[in-house]
């Protein structure tokens, strides 16, 4: 079935395994009748375990079958790649725009339901919750940043239908788009691609930004946001802001934890993608692309990048002081060195940073006007 976004068109399918796949085709696509998925593939795995951790009061996800997930193959065998006569990947049209699909090894699903507060120690429940990948493009080389602006406004346009449907399902309480990028950072896919995980528990950094935005909220008698006072302050002062528009602007925040940090926020409160009206849209992708010409054209190499798109919890408390933004974080903190989350950051989550927020802030313009040129 074709229906549509603001822009795009949508068209849903289904794999050989049951799980859904879902085409986003640029405006003036053809009509698209999508092609069956004729591979015979096993029947979808059961999902993982759900363990609380008594001591921090976190859940953890147990994925053990991931172990056997797809490993950086080569491009021929590539499974975001379209399908050809010699290789059946999970994409079975021989061409398309944006795709967006279940993940065969998921960390969370296909189950759904809502958790219980608590388990005992030594019980687990099923990890449930959804899993999908984003595919930004048929082409197996480039990145996100080399898209060009039709493709990607059109994967602007996924994420928005995607937290839509995702916060829709029953047991979801947040819905977070992420972007991993370069083998530093982990990837098992060169693809240009990301990941939607929609969680049913409030992850423990969720958490800990939501509960700060609500006390910062109260404090103010509602009158304010906290995302909305650090930005007017950071479009005040200057010297950390990287891009200004008319709906967006991009900073290194003051107390930046990692040796490249940037942030992206709306000038409008507003709680997630699925919010955003078509002209924030539209300026979104350009502003980004700017942002990631100029990431980019800091080394001679590309640079490692986690880009993630911080959305409101589903939460009638939490929730709604909370501003969708964008937190892009990058190891790299020299051409060729990277940050290690050791003793501190990694045993006691206490940040030490190897870069000032101001002078990353400089070369960040810099390297956005050359990239621009």
């Amino acid at each position: 079935m074709t229906t549509g976004t603001d822009r795009s068109a949508v068209t849903r399918s289904t794999l050989a395994d049951g799980r859904e796949l879902i085409y986003f085709d640029d405006p003036g696509t053809p009509p698209r009748t999508p092609v069956p998925d004729s591979r015979g593939l096993p029947a979808r795995s059961e999902p993982g375990e759900l363990r609380y951790d008594a001591l921090s009061g976190d859940w953890i996800a147990v994925a053990a079958h991931r172990q056997s997930r797809t490993h950086l193959p080569p491009a021929d065998a590539c499974p975001l790649c379209p399908s050809t006569p010699s290789f059946a990947s999970e994409i079975p049209d021989p061409g398309y725009d944006v795709v967006v699909f279940e993940n065969r090894f998921p960390s969370l699903g296909p189950a759904l339901a809502e958790l219980p507060a608590t388990l005992p120690w030594g019980e687990a429940v099923p990890a449930a919750g959804r899993c999908e990948v984003v595919s930004f493009t048929s082409e197996h080389t480039g990145s996100f940043g080399s898209l060009p602006y039709a493709r990607a406004r059109t994967v602007v346009d996924a994420w928005a239908h995607r937290t839509a449907e995702l916060s829709s399902l029953p047991g979801i309480r947040q819905v977070f788009p992420f972007e991993n990028r370069g083998a530093q950072i982990g990837v098992t896919l060169h693809h240009p691609h990301g990941q939607i995980y929609a969680y049913p528990y409030l992850t423990p950094r969720g958490a800990q930004l939501a509960q700060t935005a609500l006390r910062h909220f109260d404090a103010t008698d509602g009158t304010q946001t906290l995302l909305g006072s650090l930005l007017d302050r950071e479009r005040s002062d200057g010297a950390r802001l990287v891009l200004e528009g008319e709906h967006f602007s991009a900073y290194v925040p003051f107390a930046a934890r990692w040796p490249l940090e940037v942030h992206l926020v709306p000038h409008r409160h507003v709680a997630s993608f699925a919010g955003l009206t078509g002209e924030e849209k539209d300026e979104l992708t350009d502003v980004y692309l700017r942002l990631l010409g100029g990431i980019d054209a800091l080394y001679e190499t590309p640079t490692p990048y986690i880009a993630a798109w911080f959305q409101a919890p589903l939460d009638p408390l939490l929730g709604p002081p909370s501003r969708f933004h964008l937190q892009l974080t990058s190891p790299r903190r020299a051409a060729d060195k990277l940050k290690y989350l050791a003793g501190s950051e990694a045993a006691m989550g206490a940040f030490i940073n190897d870069t000032r927020a101001e002078d990353v802030a400089s070369r960040l313009r810099d390297a956005v006007s050359e990239a621009g040129r």
